[in-house]
Order: C-alpha cells, then structure tokens, then sequence
C-alpha cells in the first residue's frame, strides 16, 4: 500500500507475476532483485553498445565478480578480486567496467576506481619514460585530496626521499598494501610519490568514519614519520598529465551506474496496471537524465581516446557535473515515486541510495560549476 499526496487516499501498486499481482514492496524486499538486475545488466553493456571493441576483459571481470559474490563478501574479498582485474584496452571498455560493478556493487566500485587509476598512472609514467623502481602486485589507491589543518611534505636525503606529516582522506588504507600519494616538495608544488602502507613510519587511523553511505569504505588519514617513498614524474606531472581528466570522468561512469538500478525500480513502479501519470512523470525525468549523461559519457570516451583535446580538463569537468546532476535527480525522483518504504524495508535500495549519496559528493557541487564557469569566462568557450 502507498500514501497517494494528491488524493489522500492510500492505493496499492504491484507488478505483474505469472500468478497475479506481486506487491513492488514484496519484489523490494526480494535480496536477491538487484544481484538479478545487475547480471541482467552484464549481457547487454549499459554504456556501451554490444559490439563495441575491448569488451572481453570486462565480461571477464564481471563473471569473476559474479562468481565470488563481492557484494556479500566484504572488502577483503572484494580486493582480492579488483587485483584479479585486467585494465581493459580503451578508456571506453574501462569506464563500462566500472559503471558495470557500480551498478552491480557502488562500494565494490569505489574499490576498484582508485586500483585501476594507479595502474593506469604507473602505466602512463612508464610511458613517457618515467622510471618508477617498483615491486609489481598487490592492491593501490590513489591519495591526493587535501585537507584543512593537514599537511604532508616530502623531504629529500641522501638520494632517498621520505614522506612526514598527515594526509587526509586516505581510502581503505588500512587494508591496501601499496598507493600513490602526493606530497608538498616546496611552499607552492606537489609531487606523486609511491608509498608501501606496511612499511614503518605509516599509520592507517581508524576514523573518524561515522558515514552511513560506504561504511565499508573508511576513509581516514593516514599519518607518516620518515615513510620512505619513490617519486612518480616531477613535481606537477600528476595534475599536468593527460590521464588526470580521464580518471575524473571515471568516477562519473561509477556514479552513473551506481544509478542504474534505481531507474529500473522507478520502471518497474511505472509499469503496474494501477500506475498514475506522476510515476511516468518521475522515470521520466530519471531516464532522460541518465541517457544524457550516457551520450556525454560515450562521447567524452571517443574525444579523449582519439587524443588531443587540447581543454580535457573542461571537458572532464563537464563530464563530471552532467552526470553528477543525472544522478541527484535520479536520487530525488527514486525518493519522491517510491516513498519511504525501500529505504527502510529493502537493505539492497537503502544501502545503494545511502552508497550514492556519499560518493557523488566527491563532485564539489556548486564549487565545480563555479570554475566551469571561470575557465569558460576567461577564454575557453569551445565545446
């Protein structure tokens, strides 16, 4: 039963079923519906389309993630997996891969984002010949937020550099073995360093993590005192590399298919015999929100994979805020069609919506839209 607002009146919504009529607060209630979906998902590819080049290596990757149960195994099972995972050949088949797992998993993708964006550095550094003296293997993150009241510096002795002081924001730092930090060189340049986590002088903290939305995923400071690390390029290389952008828009494509599923519960809420003009009203505006972010998504892929875009980091920043915007209104229309029930009752749209809400604010909002606008401002008005 739901409350209707414009009628007062409280009214019943179902789904057809070979027996009649299954109540959508039944199916939401279902554990298994959005492991369902989502394999669902995994036949016809939701960014790309089915005959798009370098999709072997995600299909793989998604059959190992079905095979193991990520979603219900944790976050030790779930690294243990995202090292299994071979970076596909093009940014394209990468992003698929990531809003695949988003939307079959968004914490399972907020895990391997940062994995796979490391590779992808030390990929792009060795490159452009950058020599990196690394043991292979293991599992990474990428540490590179900034926090008030919070500093880390690298220092220079001997021929050996060191990292002192406390970075922020540090995900899952207790658990990875290896990330990519930057650090301050001097009072105005940072620099990318490479940092084993087991090694002495790092300190993972615990907290503070009270977050509802990715619990599993705690991201803490890290402290470090005399942590021994290898420079990755020059001081600036990490902001001024093409792949920056790239990795942006990558965590647009987890966002974006975090999304998924709570477009096909606004469907399956607008399909029923008792469905009025709002339920329509809200998948609407839903689905055409997502399709636009998809077609921004698919082209930013072929800009960037063709090379070249001389304004990649406004094209990211694009990228970024229309999906951001597709999901929040997603978000808002999933909430406004479906009431309070699946955020109570069902833990698998709870827990997604929950996920959501705290990973889609590492877009900056109104802040991010801001420099849009600056940079459009003061010269950089093609599209």
């Amino acid at each position: 039963m739901r409350y209707s607002q414009a009628t007062g009146t409280r009214r019943r919504t179902g789904s057809q079923t070979e027996g009649g009529v299954k109540l959508l607060s039944e199916s939401l209630r279902d554990p298994h519906t959005d492991a369902v979906k989502y394999r669902d998902h995994s036949a016809s590819p939701p960014l790309l389309s089915d005959d798009a080049p370098d999709l072997d290596d995600v299909r793989e990757a998604l059959a190992g993630m079905d095979a193991v149960d990520v979603p219900g195994r944790g976050i030790a099972a779930t690294l243990a997996w995202a090292t299994t995972v071979t970076s596909p050949r093009s940014l394209g088949a990468t992003w698929e891969l990531l809003a695949s797992v988003s939307a079959r998993d968004v914490a399972a993708a907020r895990v391997l984002e940062p994995h796979l964006d490391a590779l992808a550095i030390l990929d792009e550094a060795a490159r452009e010949g950058i020599d990196v003296d690394l043991e292979p293997g293991g599992s990474w993150g990428v540490f590179a937020a900034e926090g008030p009241g919070t500093r880390l510096e690298a220092r220079r002795s001997a021929g050996t550099w060191t990292l002192h002081g406390t970075k922020p924001w540090c995900s899952l730092a207790a658990h990875l073995d290896r990330a990519l930090v930057t650090a301050w060189v001097d009072d105005e340049r940072r620099q990318l360093f490479a940092l084993d986590l087991r090694a002495p002088g790092v300190t993972a903290r615990t907290g503070p993590w009270h977050a509802r939305g990715l619990d599993r995923v705690v991201s803490a400071p890290i402290d470090l005192d005399e942590a021994v690390a290898v420079p990755v390029g020059e001081p600036g290389w990490y902001l001024r590399r093409p792949g920056f952008a790239h990795g942006g828009v990558g965590v647009a494509a987890c966002w974006w298919g975090g999304a998924l599923p709570l477009r096909d519960a606004l469907r399956a809420a607008a399909a029923v015999d008792r469905a009025d003009q709002l339920s329509r009203v809200h998948l609407g505006r839903a689905d055409t929100a997502l399709w636009a972010a998809r077609t921004v998504l698919r082209e930013t892929a072929a800009v960037f994979e063709a090379g070249g875009a001389a304004s990649a980091g406004l094209r990211a920043a694009r990228a970024r805020t229309v999906v951001a915007d597709a999901v929040e209104t997603t978000l808002v229309q999933a909430a406004h069609a479906l009431g309070p029930l699946p955020l109570v009752a069902d833990e698998a749209h709870a827990r997604r919506v929950a996920d959501l809400q705290v990973y889609l604010r590492q877009h900056h909002g109104e802040r991010d839209v801001a420099r849009i606008g600056a940079e459009v401002a003061t010269g950089a008005v093609a599209w």
